[in-house]
């Protein structure tokens, strides 16, 4: 089964693979804790509240997506600060889920009602200290990636089963003009979640409910699928010392007593060397 962590989560997501230190970080967003390992030792950060995304500062410390804002955190000491809030309204309860470095240093992340309420969420960008909404009505973000060309970021609604492509100003990496359909994944009935994009600039796209990964061509032609003992897939990444290590998160969320056992791999974090490569995340740049 290739698992690299036997934890079950609630809700597996965001997983990182920190390039300085060569360490991998996930998150079970609904127990509030960040996950990683050093070596044989299991280690755990809880936040109490939901948290679920990070992009790497420097060599200790994250910017970790709360729901209540973004915080910088300190792996080594524990210590957190507040760097940004998210704005509040009169609608539903939200929280953050999937996020990703882009390659200004910026950071997008996607927010949602708790309850998944529709087009409750949105997804923002915080870069050079500002924090702005680049997409509204959202139910569930997810799929947030960059290409290498530093022209595209990728997005998806899951609820819609769209997984667009978003044209980037090649100066600030803001969002420059309209988005367009990527893939679309109705007609098969497939729940588009995170994705991450590989060293040859393919998309592998975790799909919720089908226990893959699915990798895809720049033209959006799907090349081959990877598959877990875990229905729930949530977020890929590729890491390990020569970023040939697939990584992928996964759920129990959802899933009643018979099912969590029928089932006992549900919410693992897995670990599967690949022929392909990924691209080191790069750091988030504050201020």
């Amino acid at each position: 089964m290739a698992v690299f962590d036997e934890r079950r989560c609630e809700l597996g997501e965001g997983v990182l693979w920190h390039p300085g230190r060569e360490q991998l970080f996930w998150f079970d967003i609904l127990d509030g804790a960040l996950l990683s390992r050093r070596g044989e030792a299991a280690l755990r950060w809880d936040f109490g509240e939901c948290v679920s995304a990070a992009g790497w500062l420097d060599q200790d410390r994250l910017l970790i997506a709360a729901e209540s804002g973004l915080w910088r955190f300190d792996v080594e000491s524990g210590a957190r600060e507040r760097v940004a809030e998210f704005p509040t309204g009169d609608g539903p309860a939200t929280r953050s889920n999937d996020g990703r470095a882009d390659p200004w240093g910026g950071f997008w992340i996607g927010t949602m009602g708790k309850n998944a309420e529709q087009a409750a969420g949105a997804i923002w960008r915080l870069w050079r200290g500002e924090l702005r909404r680049v997409r509204g009505g959202v139910s569930i973000p997810n799929a947030i990636c960059f290409d290498a060309a530093r022209e595209l970021a990728y997005f998806t609604d899951t609820r819609v089963g769209i997984i667009w492509a978003q044209p980037l100003d090649p100066a600030t990496g803001w969002p420059a003009g309209e988005a367009r359909v990527f893939l679309d994944l109705r007609e098969e009935g497939l729940r588009p979640d995170g994705a991450v994009i590989d060293a040859e600039g393919r998309l592998w796209n975790a799909q919720w409910g089908s226990g893959r990964v699915a990798c895809y061509g720049p033209d959006g032609v799907c090349l081959g699928a990877e598959r877990f003992n875990a229905a729930r897939t949530s977020c890929p990444a590729f890491g390990g010392p020569m970023l040939d290590t697939l990584y992928v998160t996964t759920a129990q969320e959802g899933m009643d007593v018979a099912a969590r056992a029928a089932e006992p791999a549900a919410g693992m974090t897995f670990g599967r060397p690949l022929a392909a490569r990924g691209r080191p995340e790069p750091a988030v740049i504050l201020g």
